[in-house]
């Protein structure tokens, strides 16, 4: 563990932009609702043979955030884009009909820039998620979704990840025309406002002395779980995996002993009840299994939000984020400065 100077949680920039996240996706849902309206009707229009996402880091949790959900509600096959075809074997599929995605905080990853540009060469319609709209990603983009989370100065991504998850919502809502999802954004904001209060203290007292821990969900919450991991590694100096609930019953479970730590996301949908299954399999192990789901009452439960369950991962990773911040700080790391890292990251 690397010590660091005495930093108290609530002055991290990390503390202060993540908190900002409500106000971010009301600017967002609001300044984007008519480009948004625009793009869904494109898509109707000119359906997509299939989705190809780019991304790096949390980026590309979004994205597989966006995989869950397209396929879930459009129907459209998803898949990420591997961007070395493109950064150094400077090769392409054939991407003729293709809804390609692309999401940036920054948008200047080289390797991702390249990403595109073969893209379109190859046939794709391009639409860049990007929180810089002046970026070279916007320039490139057929479509330009702004993220709107403002500056993020901390290397951790927060509020911009809770952008791009907001902004999947809203174009996979516009674009299926789902009247409940729509309406359950409006609500978001807020409650996104009262996700950031709720208490995961417990967390932070059972992870402080952690070294391991499996960090898991399913479906649409698969894309927070990797993200949290990330910050448990990238802010807390722990080292943290990411599986889905289903995936975790093979090989992964071998490594699960008494007192092994596990944090496990459950919305309330159609995976809820195969998640929790997991979860009770891996008390019976001797996990301590913290467990963030709505409803939940076992030993280990996190509070936490019910709200549409598309939602429900976008309150829990808000709450998370309050959590890692107090972790990190706890560990004696400083959540803004990670080690060898930079917010920009130059992939070639």
């Amino acid at each position: 563990m690397e010590a660091t100077v005495l930093i108290r949680p609530e002055t991290t920039k990390m503390f202060l932009e993540a908190g900002q996240a409500s106000q971010v996706a009301a600017t967002q849902l609001a300044a984007n609702a008519e480009k948004i309206q625009a793009l869904a009707a494109r898509l109707r229009a000119n359906p997509p043979r299939v989705v190809v996402t780019c991304a790096r880091g949390s980026s590309d949790h979004a994205a597989t955030f966006a995989r869950y959900l397209i396929e879930t509600k459009a129907g459209v096959l998803t898949s990420s884009a591997g961007l070395s075809v493109s950064s150094v074997y400077d090769a392409s599929p054939n991407l003729e009909g293709a809804l390609y995605l692309a999401i940036s905080q920054s948008g200047k990853s080289p390797d991702l820039l390249a990403a595109v540009k073969t893209a379109k060469a190859a046939g794709a319609y391009a639409v860049a998620l990007v929180n810089v709209v002046d970026s070279p990603l916007a320039d490139l983009a057929d479509e330009v979704i702004p993220l709107h989370a403002g500056p993020e100065l901390s290397v951790a991504a927060t509020k911009s990840y809770i952008a791009a998850l907001v902004a999947i919502t809203q174009l996979i809502a516009a674009w299926t025309e789902d009247a409940d999802l729509t309406d359950a954004l409006a609500t978001l904001p807020a409650a996104l406002e009262t996700a950031w209060t709720l208490d995961w203290s417990s967390a932070v007292d059972r992870l402080k002395t952690a070294r391991n821990l499996y960090v898991l969900g399913r479906g649409v919450g698969f894309g927070v779980a990797l993200e949290a991991a990330l910050k448990f590694k990238e802010t807390c100096g722990l080292h943290a995996e990411a599986f889905s609930a289903a995936e975790v019953l093979h090989g992964p479970m071998a490594l699960v002993k008494d007192g092994f730590p596990a944090l496990v996301f459950a919305q309330n949908d159609e995976s809820r009840t195969s998640v929790d299954a997991m979860a009770q399999g891996l008390r019976e192990r001797g996990a301590d299994v913290l467990m963030a789901g709505p409803g939940e009452t076992a030993p280990g439960a996190l509070p936490c939000l019910a709200a549409h369950p598309v939602l429900e991962p976008i309150l829990m990773i808000q709450s998370f984020y309050r959590m890692a911040n107090a972790l990190s700080v706890a560990r004696g790391y400083d959540p803004d400065s990670p080690p060898h890292l930079n917010k920009v990251t130059e992939t070639v």
